[in-house]
């Protein structure tokens, strides 16, 4: 554990002194584009920590294979780099990622340029065998053939890279979730191998991608908690979401089907499937949204605008501060409950679960109750010949003139609207 934990720690250090870098050298060169419509902050923002994770990620990973063994006079990760060519193949995609997020960083590609990209990437992560490989259904294995392996896999990496991409729009939000799903991920590979199936593969590239990940996000996240100095852009949000896939792809191949002792083990034997999309529900809940949103209004699935969920809970009324950790909740909620399959009876996950929901559900709606009491007071403000107050944003003006259609809502030239409160990243 303490090899693991001192991978973190390296790519973590990296990672912030790279971010600290590229900040420092992005507001002497100005690199940071334009504000656009569609974002939630309004000062010029660098938004290339995407490299810096990179260089964390890489840096940890070599330590890890060449200057660890030195250290403890023992190659604990001989079973990772049994096999150079699938440590290799993660870091030929993750390297094609990050090339083609700075790329888009920069000069904003159209999105049939970045879906090749994201392709390939995938493509090398299956040719090079980190792959789907055995799905646990009874003592079978369900892919069927090395094709259907090629295409859940880059369906599978493809799908959380842009799921990630979609909700990186506040500061502190994909790294943070990437954090918490990252560290359940990690107890979850620790269990998995060393208690219910009793395997061997305790030192696992699974285990030592998601560790490298959380440091790398945990030393990013230094720069970009709110207000963020430092945007990972495409790049960074793209490279999460690999690392994340990838980690979640690979494990399939470690888990054996016949060493499902019971049906008891049956469910967390699938969890290796199950668990990147159910902690990703909500940016998977996202781009689902966005892409028939999209569609059908005629546009590219990939196309931007503004009406992700990020934004959807700052127009209900939400600070920055409390969208962030709503998004934080919903996840640890999400990703406790898969992990405690583990360890208790469904139906206490069950309990776990629907309290958590009730919660997050609760907190995430508070404001909609207390903008109908803001509404109702201005409307009875206006009846009292008082007009409602000018400081009322445009959704909330909306609002009272959706509630009450037949009362005037009138504002005076000589007081503004009050401004909505806009740091962020870039979606």
């Amino acid at each position: 554990m303490k090899f693991y934990l001192l991978a973190g720690v390296i790519s973590a250090v990296v990672s912030f002194g790279g971010s600290w870098l590229v900040w420092k050298l992005g507001l002497r060169y100005k690199w940071y584009p334009k504000v656009r419509e569609r974002d939630v902050h309004r000062t010029p923002t660098p938004r290339l920590g995407g490299i810096a994770m990179y260089v964390g990620v890489i840096v940890s990973l070599l330590c890890a294979w060449f200057l660890f063994p030195a250290i403890a006079g023992q190659d604990y990760f001989r079973l990772v780099f049994a096999e150079p060519q699938r440590v290799l193949a993660v870091l030929a995609g993750a390297t094609i990622i990050v090339v083609l997020g700075v790329a888009d960083d920069i000069w904003d590609l159209d999105w049939m340029t970045k879906l090749a990209g994201q392709i390939i990437a995938a493509g090398i992560l299956a040719w090079q065998g980190v792959a789907i490989v055995s799905l646990p259904i009874g003592n079978t294995l369900g892919v069927g053939s090395s094709y259907m392996s090629l295409i859940f896999t880059v369906l599978a990496v493809v799908l959380v890279m842009n799921a990630v991409n979609f909700i990186d729009g506040l500061d502190g939000l994909v790294a943070g979730v990437a954090i918490i799903a990252g560290g359940v991920f990690f107890l979850y590979t620790f269990f998995i191998n060393r208690v219910v199936v009793e395997t061997e593969f305790f030192f696992n590239l699974p285990s030592l991608l998601t560790a490298v990940l959380v440091g790398a996000c945990a030393g990013f996240l230094m720069l970009n908690w709110h207000p963020a100095k430092l945007f990972m852009g495409d790049a960074g949000a793209l490279l999460v979401g690999f690392l994340m896939a990838t980690s979640a792809v690979s494990i399939t191949g470690n888990i054996d089907p016949a060493a499902v002792r019971t049906r008891t083990d049956l469910l967390p034997a699938f969890i290796p499937i199950l668990l990147p999309f159910a902690i990703l529900v909500v940016p998977i809940l996202d781009f689902g949204l966005a892409v028939i949103r999209r569609v059908s209004a005629g546009k590219s699935p990939f196309s931007a605008d503004r009406k992700h969920l990020h934004h959807r809970l700052l127009d209900m009324g939400h600070s920055h501060f409390h969208a962030v950790l709503i998004f934080y909740a919903w996840t640890a909620t999400v990703a406790f409950g898969c992990l405690l399959f583990l360890f208790v009876h469904w139906w206490w996950v069950a309990a776990f679960v629907a309290v958590g929901f009730t919660v997050c559900a609760i907190v995430t709606f508070a404001p909609l109750g207390r903008k109908r009491v803001e509404i109702a007071a201005q409307i009875a403000a206006g009846r009292r010949g008082a007009g409602p107050d000018a400081s009322l944003d445009p959704l909330d003006r909306a609002a009272a003139q959706h509630t009450a259609p037949g009362t005037p809502h009138r504002t005076r030239p000589d007081q503004p609207t009050r401004p909505r409160p806009t740091p962020g990243d870039p979606s």
